[in-house]
């Protein structure tokens, strides 16, 4: 009774925050918590010919707080349904939040495995963190275990991080790896086994830090894709490199060969997964199509977040399909799902050398653009597009032909500071971006995948169109089409 009461109250104080929300940077097709904040993406699961999201929440505040699982779920992957809040902290498993986690159907019953935090200090930050589980039988109202917390401890060679249990079922046994930190502040995944989600027995070090790769490892995910084994981390406290490593934290993987028997994972080095301000904690499901769909938070910690000051904030990305190539780099791209976004289509031009600049107008903010640059017919020291805005406000995306650097530039649109990343691509003959504008986020996809980059942005000015410009020289545009998306929440 207790557990519902609280839920009761949060639903209370979230209806009170919604209805007291302003709405300039609310976006129109991404999952957001109805007000107030939002992190981590959890428990993705297809489950009963739906797909269900859960997400880090904190419905009292627009501010980060003792975590809550927010839910929403879809048939399409695309229109989103918000359900009752489907877990609130404070029992004795998880009294100062219930952090991130997964979900299996363990036949037939939706099944949340989830971190409990506990604090020792909280002015020192000082806790300890155990691995728990709820259970529903309608997909909607969950009931945790009486036998909570299922993995009560960490190994004695950890530290006190030990967290975002992602569980999956290999053959006959359950697998759960764990976000974790050494004692050595080695980030580090390790490894559980069970034969019934309850009783667990610890296996070991999947993998580990090798001293570059930060003190702790977030948000792990444990995967096959085209025959190799994928292992996905969001790394805390890795140093900038040049382009790469940007943002405060990280998202990325390792490609390799995993052996279950000997718990031996032989892969290569970490890659960053998006190389734009925004993209964190990003866990991965299968549908049943079989795609790998992942999705991520769609903010960074520590970085400005102007929507507090309208009663929300965070949202999460858009699904991307994941498939990987043959030379183990992972590509991601929109589902097709998508495309029931699209509204009245814009062709704005085909086979067109530009030279300086051409504008086309639209005032819509919620848009798709696909665009696709000939490099051999451009001599144009530099090309691309700018997504204008009046006073001068607008977000550049371009392309450096002699050194191969595509930029996305946010600092005319709401990242002063900061606004600017690069990433390093390897074409010589055609430049294809796939670009999605909401009100308050750009995510770009480029030569089907080959990079992304995903930002949030916050134009204050009233949208004026979409340029393609090329500086010192012609480019050669051999399509440009323009879409008005779907506002999913009206």
């Amino acid at each position: 009774m207790l557990t519902q009461k609280k839920k009761q109250q949060a639903e209370a104080a979230l209806q009170s925050a919604k209805e007291n929300m302003t709405t300039r940077f609310r976006l129109g097709y991404h999952i957001m918590a109805p007000a107030n904040w939002i992190n981590d993406p959890n428990g993705l699961i297809y489950f009963n010919n739906e797909y269900h999201v859960f997400y880090q929440h904190h419905p009292y505040d627009e501010n980060w707080g003792p975590m809550h699982w927010g839910h929403v779920k879809s048939k399409d992957l695309v229109h989103w349904e918000h359900l009752p809040i489907a877990l609130v902290p404070g029992d004795e498993c998880d009294r100062d939040g219930c952090f991130s986690g997964s979900a299996v159907d363990n036949d037939g019953e939706l099944t949340l495995i989830y971190t409990g935090h506990h604090y020792i200090d909280k002015e020192n930050d000082i806790f300890y963190q155990n691995q728990n589980i709820a259970t529903s039988e309608d997909g909607i109202t969950f009931k945790k275990s009486k036998f909570n917390p299922v993995i009560s401890i960490p190994p004695v060679d950890s530290s006190h991080h030990f967290r975002d249990p992602k569980v999956w079922k290999y053959r006959d046994s359950w697998y759960m790896i764990i976000g974790n930190a050494s004692k050595t502040e080695r980030g580090r995944v390790i490894l559980y086994k069970s034969s019934d989600l309850y009783d667990w027995e610890y296996v070991g070090v999947v993998a580990e830090s090798d001293g570059t790769q930060g003190y702790m490892w977030e948000c792990p995910d444990f995967f096959e894709l085209n025959g190799k084994q994928v292992l996905l981390v969001s790394p805390q406290g890795m140093k900038a490199d040049g382009n790469k490593y940007r943002n405060l934290f990280q998202t990325g993987y390792f490609i390799g060969d995993y052996d279950y028997e000997g718990n031996t994972y032989n892969h290569g080095t970490f890659t960053e997964l998006d190389n734009g301000h925004d993209f964190y904690a990003v866990q991965t499901f299968l549908d049943a199509q079989g795609r790998r769909i992942a999705i991520g938070w769609m903010d960074m910690w520590e970085s400005l977040m102007p929507t507090k000051e309208d009663g929300w904030c965070g949202a999460l990305t858009m699904p991307r399909v994941l498939t990987l190539t043959e030379d183990n780099k992972i590509h991601m791209n929109p589902p097709d799902e998508m495309d029931l976004l699209r509204g009245s289509k814009t062709e704005a031009f085909k086979d067109k050398i530009i030279g300086e600049s051409h504008l086309i107008e639209t005032k819509e903010k919620l848009i798709e653009f696909q665009i696709e640059l000939d490099l051999k017919n451009t001599n144009a020291e530099t090309a691309g597009i700018k997504i204008r805005g009046q006073k001068d406000e607008q977000t550049v995306l371009s392309f450096e032909k002699s050194t191969g650097i595509f930029t996305l530039d946010c600092s005319r649109s709401g990242k002063r500071d900061d606004g600017i990343r690069r990433t390093q691509l390897y074409t010589d003959e055609v430049l294809s971006l796939r670009v999605f504008v909401d009100r308050s986020s750009i995510e770009v996809f480029i030569n089907e995948g080959q990079a992304t980059m995903t930002s949030r942005i916050y134009p204050e000015n009233e949208m004026l169109g979409v340029e393609v410009f090329a500086e010192n020289g012609t480019a050669k545009i051999n399509d440009f089409n323009l879409w008005k998306l779907k506002d999913i929440w009206k």
